[in-house]
């Protein structure tokens, strides 16, 4: 029985993801052009879906959510600052790839993986917690990565980094919709606003394709990236796969928090590296290589750590 829930919550996840990836690799979509499959997923179909979702839960419910929140953040925080220390440190790399490393070490995939298999194991009711922690790497640390990404091309172009442009950075990573979506329905939600229904079935009818198109995107991105396997993917892809839920487990034993969100929340952290990496790398034409190939990496092997992962936590 707990091996047919975990194939249904599996499966369906590793078979777009392949056929994003099929679809890349033989040309049926431009892997190198997806500009406009990315739009559809982060500007549209993700936002509308978890705008939807938070906008339309109950205040005490998005205040039941704190706990993820705080586990979270430090989590993604803790995973951040120790990769961007090693890469510096040990592989001696520039600042903005150490960042680009660290953010798709400790920033999960949350939208291509988190939310369908999340949904598939606790229905509906779970893609609240995804858009919560999708808020908080989103507001955390993309924009730490914005800011360093921008500080080296401002040295590149001769330039002193202004607050001006610290600020755009910021701007640029907090107002975007995939960020924006779920903060203000969070704030609809602790405002007490009911969405209006009309309202929430035309945001439901463009989001209900927002696992499933997300998922693709990944597989297509993944394609355009030829795999390397070195120390530093193969260390990358044990943090992110193995390291980044451990050390979820162990704030869930500091930080005061429900059984049921901390089983969620070990669950979100155990979910693959996330393609946001690549997308930044690709932006600042930084080292897209690594990041791809700890990207495809990491989701080949949480085939196997994210199966654990669900019969540990969720044995019913």
């Amino acid at each position: 029985m707990m091996s047919n829930a975990i194939l249904m919550a599996l499966v369906p996840v590793f078979f777009v993801l392949l056929l994003g990836y099929a679809a890349g690799r033989f040309h049926i979509v431009d892997n190198l052009q997806v500009d406009a499959l990315n739009a559809l997923v982060m500007d549209f179909a993700v936002p509308a879906s978890l705008f939807a979702a938070t906008a339309s839960a109950s205040r005490k419910e998005m205040i039941d959510q704190i706990p993820l929140f705080i586990v979270l953040a430090i989590t993604m925080a803790l995973l951040y600052v120790a990769w961007y220390l090693a890469a510096r440190g040990l592989a001696k790399v520039s600042r903005p790839d150490a960042s680009i490393q660290a953010l798709t070490v400790g920033f999960p995939n949350l939208a291509g993986v988190g939310l369908p298999i999340l949904t598939s194991i606790v229905g509906p009711a779970g893609v609240v917690p995804v858009a919560v922690a999708l808020a908080t790497g989103s507001i955390l640390i993309s924009p730490v990565t914005l800011i360093i990404a921008e500080m080296d091309a401002a040295k590149a172009r001769g330039e002193d980094l202004a607050l001006r442009q610290i600020l755009t950075a910021i701007g640029r990573a907090v107002t975007k919709p995939v960020v924006l979506a779920p903060a203000l329905g969070i704030v609809f939600s602790l405002s007490n606003v009911s969405l209006d229904a009309l309202a929430h079935a035309c945001l439901a009818l463009i989001g209900s394709s927002a696992a499933g198109v997300a998922l693709f995107l990944t597989g297509a991105i993944l394609s355009a990236h030829r795999f390397q396997l070195n120390w530093k993917v193969a260390a990358a892809t044990v943090t992110a796969d193995i390291v980044r839920p451990l050390a979820a487990l162990a704030v869930t034993h500091v930080v005061p928090i429900s059984p049921d969100i901390a089983r969620t929340a070990i669950l979100l952290a155990a979910v693959p590296s996330g393609f946001f990496g690549i997308l930044f790398a690709v932006n600042y034409r930084l080292d897209s290589a690594t990041v791809g190939s700890v990207v495809i990496a990491s989701t080949a092997v949480s085939a196997v750590t994210l199966a654990i992962a669900i019969a540990m936590l969720f044995p019913g």
